[in-house]
């Protein structure tokens, strides 16, 4: 994807050279005349139509195979009625024509978004129609075969160029191709099996990942302990791989960071308190936090964004062994507080306390997220169509929605009551880290708002959105790069604080 091209042109369709020419319509729009006036097309689009092939759907397509013209073929993509089109119909569009035409030697597409001209783009909430399309067939083409060996199936590695024929301006056309690239290196480190992505190999991936405008420093074992880390290595004393602590910075602009904190246990087995076995070949994902900052971090880099934003990511194993950390142990944590441990499978937030407090004293950010495959409740409420948000922040909670609805990556918050700290008070020690089933979510978060103190915070639990188990319009099986896009919108900030 590094080689591809995306441009604009005003030129009329007659004048679109290309492998594949892609033309949404809607339903009640005038199918048998096409927008830009080309008879030609217009003529094919006519006799399609008149079949009973084609309608204008939401989610149809056809393939118009052999083109007398200058583009190759034509592929139709219904997009339902206009009053309905969104900026998430327009991704789903993409990727179903992207998928549809994945059997094919396809170099270059050209787009006919003559369409999109009529559409009232302030009630739909885009600002270039064509964005949306291409962000969904590019997202759409991810394919992770880092270890299969038979032929690929298809021939999307050859596309070169997408041409965008009817809109005055493709928006953020570098920004688009970067934030796909990050959101693909995220799916890449998810997927990648534990026995290959220990903490040392995360670390190794994520300074390779970013320019030499990002400094990377690693901490290794000794110098977290200095660091009084002690929750953050209680999690990795089960495993023989050594924890690491990420810390990255890329400075594009003075003034306090923002902070991200991203959880990365590359595998976690639940510890002592084992996770049951079926499904738990999954757990290499519970580093997808992780992930999602490393690709946040490398987006930010490639953009020469006027960000400032740090990173600190805690990593290890969560494993049962003879040194392995036990229900009942009491761990002072590295802001003072102890912790009594209830069950070794809540080890998340047992990391990012250390590396919130870490982030927040070294750094003095100006606000703090942390994101994570937190709890197995956050998947039971909300399945794989929300992220949880807690967060001391109604201006954080205000942008993180904003942008998740940009994004799709949608947020729902969830109340922080004071109740919630009952439930993680300690009996033996200031807290504990599990109150029970009840309230689990939210006592999780409790949990970490322990360890922010007054700088504005936020929490996002991805574990219900960072693997999906079924192929979904824009997401096959697996990773997902979620926290990504996310991300990247919420530091964009079209407000205009911090703008890039």
């Amino acid at each position: 994807m590094t080689k591809l091209k995306i441009i604009s042109s005003r030129e009329r369709l007659t004048q679109a050279k290309a492998d594949l020419l892609i033309v949404p319509l809607c339903e009640d729009t005038a199918l048998t005349q096409h927008p830009d006036g080309d008879a030609d097309i217009g003529k094919r689009i006519a006799a399609v139509v008149k079949s009973g092939d084609f309608a204008g759907r939401n989610g149809q397509t056809f393939l118009i195979p052999i083109h007398a013209g200058r583009a190759a073929r034509i592929l139709l993509v219904g997009l339902g009625k206009k009053v309905d089109v969104t900026a998430e119909r327009l991704r789903q569009a993409g990727a179903k024509a992207f998928l549809a035409i994945r059997p094919f030697r396809i170099e270059t597409i050209a787009v006919a978004a003559h369409l999109f001209n009529g559409m009232d783009r302030e009630r739909i909430g885009f600002d270039s129609a064509s964005f949306y399309l291409v962000e969904g067939g590019l997202l759409a083409r991810y394919r992770f075969r880092k270890y299969r060996h038979e032929e690929q199936d298809d021939q999307e590695s050859n596309l070169q160029e997408i041409t965008i024929f009817g809109e005055e301006v493709l928006a953020d056309v570098q920004r688009l191709l970067i934030s796909i690239q990050a959101n693909a290196l995220a799916r890449d480190l998810v997927l990648t099996p534990a026995n290959e992505l220990t903490p040392a190999a995360l670390a190794v991936a994520a300074r390779g990942a970013v320019g030499k405008n990002v400094s990377v420093r690693i901490l290794d074992k000794k110098t977290i302990a200095r660091e009084g880390m002690r929750a953050f290595l209680a999690v990795a004393q089960g495993s023989q791989h050594e924890p690491k602590l990420i810390v990255m910075e890329y400075k594009g602009a003075q003034g306090a960071p923002t902070a991200l904190v991203g959880k990365a246990v590359t595998f976690d087995s639940g510890g002592i308190s084992l996770k049951p076995s079926d499904g738990m070949e999954k757990m290499k994902y519970d580093m997808a936090g992780a992930a999602a900052v490393i690709g946040v971090m490398q987006a930010l880099s490639r953009l020469k964004a006027k960000q400032h934003v740090v990173a600190v990511i805690p990593a290890c194993e969560n494993l049962p062994g003879g040194a392995a950390f036990r229900p009942g142990d009491v761990i002072k944590s590295r802001s003072g507080k102890t912790i009594e441990i209830i069950s070794t499978d809540a080890e998340g937030r047992l990391m990012l306390a250390d590396a919130l407090d870490y982030a927040i004293k070294h750094f003095k950010p100006r606000e703090v997220i942390d994101i994570a495959t937190l709890t197995g409740a956050c998947s039971i409420a909300f399945g794989h169509a929300a992220i949880a948000l807690m967060s001391t922040s109604p201006d954080l909670v205000g942008r993180l929605k904003l942008a998740g609805d940009a994004t799709y990556e949608r947020v729902w918050e969830m109340p922080l009551f004071e109740e919630f700290r009952e439930y993680i008070k300690g009996d033996v020690s200031d807290i504990k880290n599990a109150g029970g089933r009840k309230g689990s979510l939210i006592s999780a978060g409790s949990f970490l708002r322990e360890f922010v103190g007054d700088t504005p915070w936020a929490h996002l639990d991805i574990a219900g959105t960072a693997w999906i188990d079924k192929d979904k319009p824009y997401f096959s099986k697996g990773a997902t790069g979620v926290g990504v896009r996310l991300l990247l919108e919420l530091l964009r900030d079209r407000r205009g604080k911090g703008k890039e």
